[in-house]
Parts: structure tokens; C-alpha cells; sequence
């Protein structure tokens, strides 16, 4: 029987995440106070107005059925991003960093949803406060702030927290590692904290000071891409950071709930895992393709290292949907930009930070079109799709064909929108891929120098409307616009 949706669920729920966030606030407002900066009121006046706004929702008038089934999760979902986006756009236009709420808006939005994207051209000149907030959204973005609240909030996993799990996690499935969804989120966060707890004292040994070491792994960590510096990870000049945020990169991108099956019930889940196999091998071919180019048009002399360092960094870069960046790759010419763009639309591992349409999904893909030419031949022949040495249920094949085409169609509408804003096809298209593949790569005039302040405010908003949906795997938001979700 269907009771109609309930509001005031979605209302505590969203709430509560904002009241998270605010504390999340006071992290760079102590820093803003260490460093005797300005930005100490901006965010003294936006925890108030958060948690204020917050603390109301929480306590409105409870109903006795706080029932969140199908509908409210995906209400939730949708609407938290939205609003914890809206609050953490605050900060950055209360300090001036903007002039206006749109791009702070477009911030915000490009740090939850990791994407990286940015309009800020003064970063070197950024107070400490507001850098770290960058870094914080995209950390808390990375593994998910509903996924967070799950971990730390009872009242969630007493009702419907499977439909909060299931809508805001990334794949074509989700792994529990325990028989209560809060179980599976602790330990999901605890690797995130401790992958990232690793990086920042490996970054700290090379030539990085404490500060940037932690903002940049909380970026690097939740495959973010905002940097301490406006030549993003470039400004260090140092092949030791570079190899060192490539691997962690790459690690973010493979699926946690794996990583932690490997670290405490056996390493050889890693060998078994399709997935990851083709994970690497997309990441060694891409590399391989882009250095050769590179070392053929003698891009940096006869610096072989250099030259595979800089692919390999950027093809990781964009595979994994971070969008740092060592080299300005827009000079390296049309064939890498395809392959950037391809890794781009790609993307990482299920169950990761990483962004794209998921190896998975294309892994399946591939396998199905493989039987179909099979079954051209056989055609009474019973050939399922297997991943790991499972066979994959049709219902399941046809979701992941239908969010691939969901996903090139809601692209190339974006494309067509930002072309007919002003941009080339090379910065249209690049900018699509890059908004709903969570990346933050920019091609032509939004180049790795560069930053997209130059967009029209409506294409600003495509995109935000992209990193959103990009960030909820399309369907999580999609549907809130079809008439049927919302009749009994």
C-alpha cells in the first residue's frame, strides 16, 4: 500500500546532515583563528545559520511511522547534496572569494561532489580557512556524507537506511560488510581515514609542509582535485610527490569494500577481482598510448622518466576523476585528448571515490555485446554475462545499458547547451564529460592553467546540474523529474 511520501522524515534527515556539516565547520574556522585570518566570521556566521537551520529541521514535530522507504531515499539523497552544497557555498561568499552566489554555488557543489572544477584564479592568495574548507567538502563528498551519517546516527539505520546506502552508492551494486548498514559504512570510513591518514605523513617526508600535505590528500584521497596552489600539484616540481599522489589516486579509485576484504581477511581478493584487473590494464594502455606520443613528438626532449611520469600522472588523474594536474596535456595534441576524454567517460572502480561511468558497468557491457555476436551464430544458445565467476542476472545487464545511455545522452545535451553558450567543441565537450564524470579537467580556454570563470552563469548551472547527477549515478536524481515517482 502506498501512504504517500514522507516529508517530515526527508526533512530530519536533511536536517541532521546539515547539523553534521556544521560541525565539519568549525574545522576551518579554528584554522582561520591559528593563522589570524579573516575568514574567522564568515564561518562563525555560517555555522550559526547552519546548525540554526539545522537543528530546526531535526526537530519538527515527529510522526509515529518514520517509515523512509524507495521514494524518500531518493528524496533524501537528491535534496541533502543540494543543501549541504548551498550551506558550504556560504563561507566563500561571505569572504569575499566571490561576488556572487552562483559561483560560490558552483564551488561548493564542484568540492561535495569531488569534482574539482573551480572559478577561484587567486588560490595562491586564499586564506588558509578557506582552502581547507575546499578540501574538507571534497573529503567529506569523497566516501559520501549520507554514508557518514549512517555510520554515526542510529536513527537512520532503524529506518531505511538500505535505501540511503543503495542510492547514494556507486556501481551497479553495493557490498555490505556486515549485517547492519551501519556496520558497512564504519568500516568503509575507517579505510578512507586510514588511507588518508597514510598519504598525509607520506607528503609530509617529501617537500610539502603539514598544511598543504593534509589538504591535498583529503583532494587526492576522495579523487577531488582542489589544490593549496593555482598551479595545482605542478607547483611542487617534485617527482616524489607526483609518484607518491599517483598512488594514492589509483588507490582511491579501486573499490573499498575490497581494499578492506584484502587488508583483513586476505590479499589474494585483490588477484581475483575482474575489475581491478582492468582497472590496471586500462591505466597501463592509456599510458603507454600517451607516452609514446609524447617521447615520438620529443614533447620533452629526450626525458623518457618525464615523459611517462607525466602521462601516467594525468591518464590516473583523469581515470579517477581527480582533475589534479602536472602539465597543461591540452599542448600535447588530438590524440591524447581523446584518450584523456575516454578515461574521463570511463572512470574508476564500483564502490570507490572515483567518478565515470565505472569500469564495471563497461566491463559488463563489453561481455554482453561479446555473447550477443555468439548468440548470432548460436542462437538457441543460454549464455549469461559472469563477472568474478558469477553470472550476471539480465535485469541487471539491461540497468547497466540503460545508464549508459542515459549517461551519453545527458552529456551530449550538456554539450549541446555549452556550444550554444559560446564554448568549441573541444571545450564542450570536454567540460560534459568532465562535469558528469566528476573530474574537473578543462580543455581550451578552462585548460589546466586556466579556471571556468569564463563560463556563461547558465552553463555554470548545466554543469552543477551534471556533478549532481554525475555524483548519484544518474537515476538517484533522474527520476525525481519523471511523473511516476511522484503519483500513488
Amino acid at each position: 500500500m502506498y501512504y504517500g511520501i514522507n516529508y517530515k522524515s526527508i526533512t530530519r534527515v536533511i536536517g541532521a546532515l546539515l547539523c553534521i556539516e556544521s560541525i565539519f565547520m568549525l574545522i576551518p574556522l579554528f584554522t582561520a583563528m591559528i593563522y589570524g585570518e579573516s575568514d574567522m566570521m564568515p564561518f562563525l556566521q555560517t555555522f550559526a545559520i547552519t546548525i540554526c537551520a539545522g537543528g530546526i529541521m531535526v526537530y519538527i514535530p515527529r510522526e509515529n511511522n518514520g517509515r523512509i522507504g524507495k521514494r524518500e531515499g531518493f528524496l533524501i539523497v537528491s535534496l541533502s547534496w543540494i543543501s549541504i552544497s548551498a550551506a558550504g557555498a556560504l563561507p566563500l561568499l561571505l569572504n569575499g572569494n566571490v561576488d556572487n552566489y552562483t559561483d560560490a554555488y558552483f564551488e561548493a557543489m564542484s568540492g561535495f561532489t569531488t569534482t574539482g572544477m573551480t572559478i577561484l584564479d587567486n588560490i595562491d592568495s586564499t586564506t588558509h580557512g578557506i582552502l581547507l574548507w575546499r578540501s574538507l567538502m571534497q573529503w567529506m563528498g569523497g566516501m559520501g556524507i549520507i554514508l557518514f551519517t549512517l555510520a554515526i546516527l542510529p536513527m537512520l539505520n532503524s529506518g531505511g537506511g538500505i535505501q540511503l546506502f543503495s542510492a547514494e552508492a556507486t556501481g551497479i551494486a553495493f557490498d555490505k560488510l556486515g549485517p547492519r548498514i551501519s556496520q558497512t559504512s564504519k568500516k568503509l570510513w575507517g579505510i578512507y581515514v586510514a588511507i588518508t591518514l597514510i598519504m598525509i605523513i607520506m607528503l609530509i617526508a617529501g617537500p610539502m609542509s603539514v598544511f598543504d600535505a593534509i589538504c591535498t590528500a583529503f583532494s587526492a584521497t576522495s579523487t577531488g582535485g582542489y589544490s593549496t596552489r593555482q598551479a595545482s600539484i605542478a607547483s611542487w616540481n617534485s617527482a616524489y610527490v607526483d609518484y607518491v599522489v599517483t598512488a594514492f589516486m589509483f588507490i582511491s579509485g579501486m573499490n573499498f569494500a575490497l581494499i578492506y576484504r584484502s587488508a583483513f581477511r586476505g590479499y589474494k581478493n585483490l588477484f581475483h577481482d575482474e575489475e581491478l584487473k582492468w582497472y590496471l590494464i586500462t591505466t597501463i594502455t592509456a599510458t603507454l598510448l600517451i607516452s609514446v606520443t609524447l617521447i615520438m613528438s620529443s614533447f620533452y626532449g629526450d626525458d623518457i622518466e618525464k615523459s611517462v611520469r607525466g602521462s601516467l600522472f594525468t591518464v590516473v588523474s583523469a581515470l579517477t576523476s581527480t582533475g589534479f594536474a602536472t602539465e597543461n596535456f591540452c599542448n600535447w595534441g588530438t590524440f591524447a585528448f581523446i584518450i584523456i576524454c575516454l578515461c574521463m567517460f570511463i572512470g574508476g572502480c564500483a564502490g570507490s571515490t572515483a567518478g565515470g561511468a565505472k569500469i564495471i558497468r563497461l566491463v559488463v557491457l563489453l561481455k554482453n555485446t561479446a555473447n550477443e555476436f555468439f548468440r548470432q551464430l548460436h542462437p538457441n544458445a543460454i549464455k549469461p554475462v559472469r563477472l568474478n565467476g558469477k553470472v550476471i542476472s539480465y535485469d541487471l545487464v539491461f540497468k547497466v545499458l540503460a545508464f549508459i545511455v542515459v549517461y551519453i545522452i545527458v552529456t551530449g545535451c550538456s554539450t549541446m547547451i555549452l556550444a550554444l553558450l559560446g564554448l568549441s567543441a573541444e571545450e564542450a565537450i570536454g567540460a560534459s564529460l568532465s562535469g558528469i564524470g566528476n573530474c574537473g579537467f578543462g580543455f581550451g580556454r578552462m585548460n589546466p592553467d586556466s579556471t571556468f570563470i569564463m563560463l556563461h552563469p547558465i552553463g555554470k548551472w548545466v554543469l552543477i546540474f551534471d556533478m549532481l547527477v554525475g555524483r548519484l549515478e544518474i537515476f538517484t536524481v533522474l527520476i525525481l523529474f519523471s511523473p511516476y515517482f511522484w503519483k500513488k
